[in-house]
């Protein structure tokens, strides 16, 4: 059982037992095994290239989340994130991707490096109120290739399990599945719609993630640098409804602007057609 917050923070800065991590969820079996295969392809082992055990700085950052975790508790932002939750427009969509099952998979790509930076912490903070607030999330899985193993060792802590496969942003949806990933590089939301793109796997997914409206904005510019990095985000505009979330203040700005929740519905294979050609 994971460690509580409160073992975090004794005296003798001790984290109790040691950190489990696990590979990916099996799921039933692909359609085509040429499919299967270029999925393993760009899968790869990870660890973290800091092994060094140091239960102060596990202690030290399980109080900086504790108090980030308060702070956008406290926050008007989080009272707005949850009411915009509860609408019927988002509230139908996660209705619509859940059903028949109780509650979905949060998967948490390109978190950053929690020791270092306050942005991720603050993202972090929002997952893990989401958990505890919604009763429709999950299991939690995280990765980042720049986890250190203190970061890992407190995500464990958390409850969350931490991933010793860089799958790339190359996860398939085989079941309902909540990707969480703010400010995460164009490259991997491509990846991701890349290995989704058939009309089951894109139903089971909410992406929670950087705004596909504003990505299609900057590839209008002309030799844009974007456009070789969001082809599968432009053709899947057609199908994707977006609603973006108010951040309130500048406190969050950062961490979480121009973020936004995107539902998939494609009605017809033909709309996907082209990109499988």
């Amino acid at each position: 059982m994971a460690a509580s917050a409160k073992d975090l923070t004794n005296d003798d800065c001790a984290l109790d037992g040691g950190w489990t991590v696990v590979l990916p969820r099996r799921g039933r079996q692909m359609k085509k095994s040429t499919e299967v295969e270029i999925l393993k392809e760009k899968q790869e082992p990870w660890a973290p290239t800091d092994q060094q055990i140091d239960p102060c700085r596990e202690k030290t950052l399980m109080q900086k989340l504790e108090r980030c975790m308060s702070k956008v508790e406290s926050s008007q932002f989080y009272h707005t994130f949850l009411e915009q939750i509860h609408t019927s427009q988002i509230s139908d969509y996660l209705h619509r991707v859940l059903s028949p099952e109780p509650k979905m998979q949060m998967v948490i790509y390109g978190i950053g490096s929690l020791e270092l930076y306050e942005n991720p912490r603050l993202q972090l903070s929002l997952a893990m109120l989401m958990k505890r607030d919604l009763g429709w999330i999950g299991d939690i899985e995280v990765f980042d290739p720049v986890l250190s193993a203190t970061d890992s060792r407190v995500l464990e802590a958390l409850g969350c399990s931490v991933l010793t496969i860089n799958e790339h942003g190359r996860r398939q949806a085989l079941q309902p599945t909540f990707f969480f990933m703010p400010h995460c590089e164009a490259g991997l939301y491509d990846n991701l719609l890349q290995a989704n793109w058939r009309l089951d796997l894109l139903s089971n997914m909410v992406l929670f993630g950087n705004s596909f409206d504003t990505y299609k904005k900057l590839s209008e510019f002309k030799n844009s640098p974007i456009l070789s990095k969001v082809g599968y985000i432009l053709a899947a505009q057609k199908f994707t409804n977006e609603f973006k979330i108010t951040t309130i203040s500048d406190d969050y700005y950062i961490a979480l602007h121009d973020s936004s929740w995107h539902f998939f519905s494609p009605n017809l294979e033909t709309e996907m057609q082209f990109m499988n050609s």
